[in-house]
């Protein structure tokens, strides 16, 4: 007679913790804060009180949590955090389009908004090499209009993977953003999940999924950047959800 064993279960205690002010927007938070103290001592104590709260908020902007990335086959994660306004088909942007990169056919693309009282340092969705970054000037209209994908200052991404398989995401400057800040250039290796730039005071992700894969995620949906799974490749079956 043969007893079953119960697998192993690895516990362990996750604490929370603040996240870190990124190096990026330390000198803004310098700069505020020096400004706020200088009214507080000096002018006028009741906007100095104002524009402490303007040096916390933008402390918080800048802020650079830790984010635990799930591993997986084919997974393809958010590459920033905010709202799911639109999920569509459209063919990629033309910096994408060519020899080695995302071709010319329709393909999905989940749009990610972020409002200014979310993170903005964006993510890789999938791990491999940096084939392509291209920096277009443009507008600065309200990034969660449709348009904005091929009117506003936008920065394209395309990350291949070992395996071949190619995603690209464009991170798109809006109507309070001013600059889109890179970290990464041609030739780079990524882990998934890794950090590649931030777009400064409110904007948007796009993202777009290989051919024949749908999205695991729903309009209305919050993303965590890093996190959520976005689609796994290859997987065709749309789901679901419903707002409460």
């Amino acid at each position: 007679m043969t007893s079953l064993q119960k697998p192993d279960i690895v516990t362990t205690n996750v604490r929370w913790r603040w996240p870190a002010v990124h190096p990026e927007g330390r000198k803004f938070v310098v700069i505020s804060g020096a400004i706020a103290l200088a009214f507080l001592l000096f002018i006028w104590d009741e906007l100095g009180f104002a524009l402490l709260g303007v040096t916390i908020w933008v402390a918080a902007f800048f802020r650079d949590p830790i984010r635990t990335t799930p591993k997986g086959e084919g997974l393809i994660v958010a590459p920033a955090d905010g709202l799911i306004t639109m999920i569509t088909a459209v063919p990629p942007p033309r910096e994408l389009q060519g020899e080695g990169g995302l071709g010319t056919e329709p393909v999905t693309r989940v749009s990610i908004f972020m409002s200014v009282f979310d993170v903005h340092i964006n993510r890789t969705p999938i791990a491999g090499q940096i084939t392509r970054v291209a920096y277009i000037a443009g507008k600065f209209l309200n990034a969660d209009l449709d348009k904005a994908s091929e009117d506003n200052e936008r920065q394209h991404i395309l990350v291949e993977g070992r395996d071949g398989v190619r995603v690209g995401f464009t991170q798109i400057a809006g109507l309070v953003a001013r600059r889109i800040v890179p970290w990464v250039k041609p030739g780079d290796f990524v882990a998934t999940g890794q950090r590649v730039g931030l777009i400064r005071f409110g904007s948007r992700v796009d993202v777009y999924l290989p051919e024949g894969t749908a999205p695991l995620v729903i309009l209305g949906q919050r993303t965590l950047a890093g996190e959520t799974v976005v689609a796994r490749v290859g997987e065709s079956q749309l789901i679901e959800g419903v707002s409460q």
